[in-house]
């Protein structure tokens, strides 16, 4: 087997993942590696490409099922899939940051009471619950 080429879990280990994952993966239609004749699976660079794609994805907040989308759609409908996902790390973002705004205050708020503190005040009234 060349250098480029890897079983299942030494795949796993350079992608530090569980096999469990890839073959998962694989059932739900979104990795495809080769197989040995004796049916094992080979990860080839392709392969790691495909699974590195789906881990970036995963950690821009999309399901496998919108991944899966995502590879099989249009050039104009991935755009649509991405600019959608795009505003909703965004709209994270600012929470993220409305939060640690909140925290570092409360932090050095002098009031004994956070509720009886305006700013504090202020920035709750502005975080988007639920």
């Amino acid at each position: 087997m060349p250098e480029t080429e890897m079983r299942v879990g030494d795949a796993a280990a350079v992608l530090g993942i569980a096999a469990h994952v890839l073959r998962h993966w694989e059932d739900v239609e979104l990795l495809r590696p080769p197989r040995l004749p004796s049916g094992h699976r080979v990860y080839d660079e392709q392969s790691l490409a495909q699974a590195r794609m789906i881990q970036i994805c995963q950690r821009a907040g999309l399901s496998l099922a919108e991944i899966r989308d995502l590879a099989a759609a249009e050039r104009a409908d991935r755009i649509g899939i991405i600019a959608a996902k795009r505003v909703s790390i965004a709209e994270q973002v600012a929470d993220l940051e409305l939060a640690d705004r909140f925290l570092s205050h409360v932090v050095t708020c002098a009031h004994p009471v956070v509720s009886d503190c305006d700013e504090c005040s202020a920035l709750v009234a502005r975080a988007r619950l639920g």
